[in-house]
């Protein structure tokens, strides 16, 4: 473990870019949805993806104070927070403190939904026309900071231990490369594995242009969180080939530009509204 915290960015770094080399290479192999603008590993929208990626990856450096990891150092060194007073020691302590950021993240999900100028910021992220690992990583710089700022207050009231917030860290970045795949599992595969965590064909329902399947499906990690909370949709309405992802204000090219996407919470559109859900029997399993 104290190889862990003394290597932290490199093991971060490299855990990033070899779940997203591994994802690229298999979205480009074997695509779920086959598009010239999804799938070309040069294609404009990846490029404004990376893009974004790169600007909260420096802006994140110049607000090193805020980062989750200095909250559970502060946390640890203070034995102050939740697990600490719980009494939770080594890998009790570790898988507590994971589960229940995980579940904040949960949460932290389902408000930015539910609040109209959350969701201008994260509507940017939905906005992507097409559906691959590189959505993963298209989040508005003001929307990263903030999930930083929630990220640092849990992890205090947690006291979650330095080595749990690294681990999460990993699993949430590594989830999100891999659910958010322009890949399939095959039902079998699919069905066994979201009994425990968010797969690609789980994830792709939330980013339907269908505002009951948008307002579904809130897990990044864990997919229980969704069945406990009745936000749960198994199967898109119209099927995987033939749902349209993304939201019908930002269905144009030009949506997918740099400079477009660091503008768009600003823009005067008309925002997505919740709508009720159909009753289950409307989806396959």
């Amino acid at each position: 473990m104290d190889w862990l915290t003394e290597h932290e960015p490199l093991f971060r770094l490299g855990c990033f870019f070899g779940v997203l080399t591994l994802m690229l290479f298999w979205e480009t192999l074997r695509p779920l949805r086959k598009s010239s603008l999804q799938t070309g590993v040069l294609s404009h929208r990846r490029i404004s993806n990376v893009g974004l990626s790169a600007i909260n990856t420096l802006l994140l450096r110049f607000l090193p104070g805020i980062a989750a990891i200095q909250a559970a150092i502060w946390a640890e060194g203070s034995s102050s927070g939740l697990i600490p007073a719980l009494a939770l020691d080594g890998v009790w302590g570790i898988l507590v403190a994971i589960v229940l950021m995980d579940l904040v993240i949960y949460f932290q999900h389902r408000v930015f939904h539910a609040v109209p100028w959350l969701w201008r910021l994260h509507r940017m992220h939905h906005s992507d026309r097409h559906f691959d690992t590189t959505t993963a990583i298209r989040f508005h710089p003001i929307e990263i900071v903030l999930s930083m700022l929630i990220k640092f207050t849990t992890v205090l009231l947690l006291g979650a231990p330095v080595v749990a917030v690294i681990l999460f860290e990993v699993i949430l970045n590594a989830s999100a490369l891999f659910n958010h795949g322009n890949v399939s599992l095959g039902k079998g595969l699919d069905r066994w594995l979201r009994r425990l965590i968010v797969t690609p064909d789980m994830h792709r329902v939330h980013h339907s242009t269908l505002p009951y399947e948008t307002d579904s499906n809130f897990g990044f990690c864990f997919s229980v969180w969704d069945r406990l909370f009745a936000t749960y949709i198994p199967q898109p309405r119209r099927g995987h080939q033939g749902m349209t992802i993304g939201l019908d204000e930002f269905q144009d090219t030009r949506s997918d530009q740099l400079l477009a996407l660091l503008i768009q919470p600003f823009r005067n559109v008309k925002d997505s509204l919740p709508a009720k859900p159909p009753e289950p029997s409307d989806h396959p399993q």
